[in-house]
């Protein structure tokens, strides 16, 4: 017996999904399975599609798949956070990280997860505590960002209650492995593998002389602390703004482990995207 007898969708706010949820649904149809979308997006799905609130959607899912690009996939791995359901990623657009297939695979990809051919990639999440208690988590990063027209993002970080160093720039990233990527490497950082269990604490745009990126372990424990100099700042989570801080806000900064599940099937590796995406090419003089 199969093991998707229900799947979940979540769809890009605008791209066009429809032959990919015609792919999902006449595949479920025929094998007389479900079909489960968010309430505000199952008008755009089919008549047979059941609404289901984004608390119990991972819940009731045998399979999550995200249509669309990063973005939806970030957004389906929140929502299937903590919960054992794989996420399939089906690119709608641009070629991105986080997708394993094009539309024109999903039958096929759907088959292979219904016949346990296919691998899990566990993606770890990162999570801060803000100042007034509320603990926000991102699979890509958690970004303090100066506001236009007030002082720098002035950050300490300490490393297992000791400081180790005080960046000044346009903003400070804590970025996953995942997010190593993402607005960390516009900021200078490293590519890091997705296998990697820590995190990057990057400076965008130093306004001193270390602008190097620190790699910590996912068992470390690292506090940032806004310095008496800093401006006030944004919390971007994951790009989607959560909150404002002031100087003298501390920030516990945790990983959480094998967050989400993402689905793997072998056609295509982290790096032979990331040098399609990235452009990763090397040195003329290598050459």
């Amino acid at each position: 017996m199969g093991m998707v007898h229900t799947v979940g969708l979540v769809l890009h706010p605008e791209r066009d999904s429809e032959a990919a949820v015609e792919t999902i649904v006449g595949w479920a149809e025929r094998r007389g399975g479900t079909v489960l979308g968010l309430p505000e997006e199952i008008g755009r799905i089919h008549c047979s599609a059941v609404p289901v609130e984004a608390a119990a959607l991972a819940g009731r899912a045998d399979l999550l798949v995200s249509l669309g690009g990063d973005g939806t996939m970030l957004r389906s791995m929140r929502l299937a956070a903590g919960a054992a359901t794989p996420v399939l990623g089906v690119n709608l657009g641009r070629l991105g990280f986080l997708a394993e297939i094009d539309v024109d695979g999903l039958a096929d990809a759907l088959t292979s997860i219904d016949e346990h051919r296919y691998q899990v990639e566990p993606r770890m999440a990162v999570c801060m505590r803000l100042p007034g208690g509320q603990v926000v988590s991102a699979f890509n990063d958690i970004a303090l960002v100066r506001m236009p027209g007030d002082g720098l993002a002035a950050v300490e970080v300490a490393v297992q209650g000791r400081s180790f160093v005080r960046y000044a720039g346009d903003a400070v990233i804590v970025a996953t492995s995942t997010g190593s990527t993402a607005y960390s490497y516009s900021a200078g950082g490293p590519i890091v593998s997705p296998a990697v269990e820590g995190f990057l604490v990057v400076p965008a745009a130093a306004h001193s002389t270390f602008n190097r990126a620190v790699v910590l372990s996912a068992d470390e424990d690292v506090e940032l602390a806004l310095l008496p100099t800093s401006g006030t700042l944004v919390v971007e989570v994951d790009g989607r703004v959560a909150g404002r801080l002031a100087a003298g806000d501390r920030l516990q900064v945790t990983a959480a482990r094998g967050a989400a599940r993402v689905v793997r099937l072998g056609r295509t590796t982290f790096y032979e995207r990331a040098r399609r995406k990235l452009r990763v090419s090397g040195s003329a003089e290598a050459d």
